[in-house]
């Protein structure tokens, strides 16, 4: 993501509405995030589609690593060997 610029990406609600299209634009041109505000306060934070779907492909993952991460803390975990062992007397050898 493009890193945001204060004084160019944040619009207030009625500029945003009254040329939503010139920002939208904007958004897929320049990758740039653009914050709108109400009554002079963030509101909300417009991200291009592509933008959105690394962003939370990102929090899929992180949360993933910390659920790895807490399991093996907490010892909810099984030797390689064992997982191999398993997994043949399920689904049989793997080998050619």
């Amino acid at each position: 993501m493009d890193s945001l610029k204060v004084s160019e990406d944040i619009v207030p609600l009625s500029e945003f509405k009254a040329s939503a299209s010139k920002w939208l634009k904007r958004i897929s041109l320049t990758g740039a995030p653009v914050v709108i505000t109400q009554n002079g306060r963030a509101a909300a934070v417009l991200v291009s589609p592509s933008e959105f779907d690394a962003l939370t492909e990102r929090a899929r993952f992180l949360s993933a690593v910390a659920d790895g991460m807490a399991d093996g803390e907490d010892g909810r975990l099984i030797e390689h060997e064992a997982m191999v062992a398993e997994t043949t007397s399920r689904y049989g050898s793997t080998d050619g």
